[in-house]
């Protein structure tokens, strides 16, 4: 058997696997994040920590330890902790979402020349607020004490890992921004920033066992491998190992990603480099499940019944228009300052009416991450593989294949980081040759969600509004002159 974890934006997720892929057993629990300032958002490390470890526990309820013959790990990503030597967190995790490092951001990027750019990545990728170097630019101007107490900046995936194994890696693919095409750290990025250098883990590939792990209070030992972002445990989770496929993962934030096999590139577009084969092309947004948490508090409803309540209103009635930017906005526009809103409300507007708009805002954010990222793999998928937590609903899964207008064939598992975990873990110990072997045997579709050509008009034009939307309100954006502190 295999243990697959998951660190993500929200909750611990594990599944316990047999080699063929089959899940025998789950877990899963949702941790606090904290939002304390505008811009701030953080969570306690050692909350992961013990998850993880209740994880285990629960996993092994009913289950010989001995048959458990190794752990694979992948996380949220551009979350990072500021760790002093003996490896104990000197101030909560920042997480992706927070953007109190976009001056730092903004003047790192600066200081960069477009063509070191396209030396370093192959592309022009820009430094966000969520860039590690900018926050600890940030940290180290406003919290001068800590920052000379920090021994390493770690990625939440490498924190599990150094308390679990004793040793902190990461991979090159997680350390994507501040590592080259060569997977190695680009020394002349990193030198920019004072103090920067040496605070990194070292890096090795995901398949690589970083080393041995304790089965909870069983006393048994097995491999942990190095894993990855949670993106590419996603993305192997949902069947990709081949170019031309494409991912489409549904979490806090939306994730669609393209594999080719050459190096194109387009504004707003995060290429990786290339490993296994593929040139992975990826578009994140700011926020999906993330806005469904936010006007679900606002509502004071669950937010898992929020599908249940837009089932109730018309997709045939003239849409109220939402943009999801409630903490700016990732692929493809990058951009920490702009805003969410909805817009086109009348009196009859109620819970179904903004549920709705709330499900086809995400997707519409999709769809602008979608057009992007084909202009930078050079090709249309025939298809998108779908998973995560927000696959579950059948209603917001039809009105993604609606609005991208193009097939979703979702996961029988939709948990697929963790899959995409166990997956590493499977070829990290020998039971699969490689990923192109372990993926398409460990992976299977349950259900087909074609786009209803009916549909077509209606996501058109709101498409058409939602960008003309951006551009009318981005000087909203610009009002606040505060910074969090």
């Amino acid at each position: 058997m295999l243990i697959g974890l998951d660190i993500g934006s929200t909750s611990v997720k594990a599944a316990l696997f047999d080699m063929n892929g089959a899940v025998l057993d789950h877990w899963s629990r949702p941790y606090p994040t904290e939002r304390p300032a505008a811009g701030m958002v953080e969570q306690d490390p050692q909350y992961w920590l013990d998850g993880i470890r209740d994880a285990i526990d629960a996993l092994l309820v009913g289950c010989n330890p001995a048959n458990i013959r190794a752990v694979g790990l992948c996380s949220q990503v551009n979350t990072d902790v500021f760790v002093n030597r003996a490896g104990k967190p000197l101030a909560p995790a920042i997480t992706w979402q927070d953007i109190r490092a976009g001056a730092e951001a903004a003047a790192l990027d600066a200081l960069i020349d477009p063509s070191e750019k396209r030396a370093w990545w192959g592309a022009e990728l820009p430094i966000g607020a969520s860039h590690v170097l900018a926050k600890m630019m940030w940290f180290a101007k406003n919290h001068p004490d800590l920052w000379a107490r920090t021994h390493q900046v770690l990625s939440a995936r490498d924190f599990c890992l150094l308390h679990l194994t004793g040793q902190a890696v990461s991979d090159p693919i997680s350390s994507f921004g501040q590592v080259g095409l060569d997977h190695r750290y680009i020394e002349a990025l990193i030198d920019r920033v004072p103090g920067a250098a040496g605070k990194l883990p070292p890096l090795r590939h995901f398949t690589e066992i970083a080393g041995d792990m304790a089965l909870g209070s069983s006393g048994r030992k097995v491999p942990v491998v190095t894993g990855t972002m949670d993106a590419w445990g996603n993305l192997f989770g949902c069947g990709v190992f081949r170019p031309g496929q494409g991912m489409y993962v549904s979490g806090t934030s939306e994730i669609l990603a393209l594999a080719g096999s050459e190096r194109i590139g387009a504004p707003g577009i995060v290429t990786f480099a290339t490993i296994e084969g593929l040139v992975v092309n990826a578009g994140p947004t700011q926020s999906g499940a993330d806005s469904l948490r936010w006007w679900a508090a606002t509502a004071r409803v669950e937010p898992t019944a929020v599908p249940a309540l837009a089932g109730h209103a018309s997709r045939n009635d003239r849409p109220i228009l939402f943009l999801p930017h409630l903490e700016g906005e990732r692929a493809p526009l990058w951009d920490s300052e702009i805003r969410g809103a909805f817009i086109g409300l009348d009196s009859r507007a109620a819970g179904p009416e903004f549920a709705l708009a709330l499900l086809e805002g995400v997707a519409l954010a999709a769809r602008h991450s979608m057009g992007s990222l084909i202009d930078a793999a050079g090709f249309t998928p025939e298809h998108m593989l779908y998973g995560g937590g927000g696959a579950r609903s059948d209603l917001w899964s039809q009105i993604r294949a609606d609005c991208l207008g193009m097939p979703l064939h979702r996961f029988a598992f939709t948990d697929v980081g963790c899959l995409g975990a166990a997956i590493l873990a499977a070829v990290g110990i020998g039971a699969f040759q490689s990923i192109a072997d372990a993926v398409p045997a460990m992976t299977s579709v349950e259900r087909v969600f074609e786009p209803d050509p009916l549909r077509a008009a209606r996501y058109d034009a709101m498409f058409d509004a939602y960008l003309r939307a951006i551009d009318a309100l981005r000087p909203i954006g610009l009002i606040r002159t505060d910074r969090p502190q």
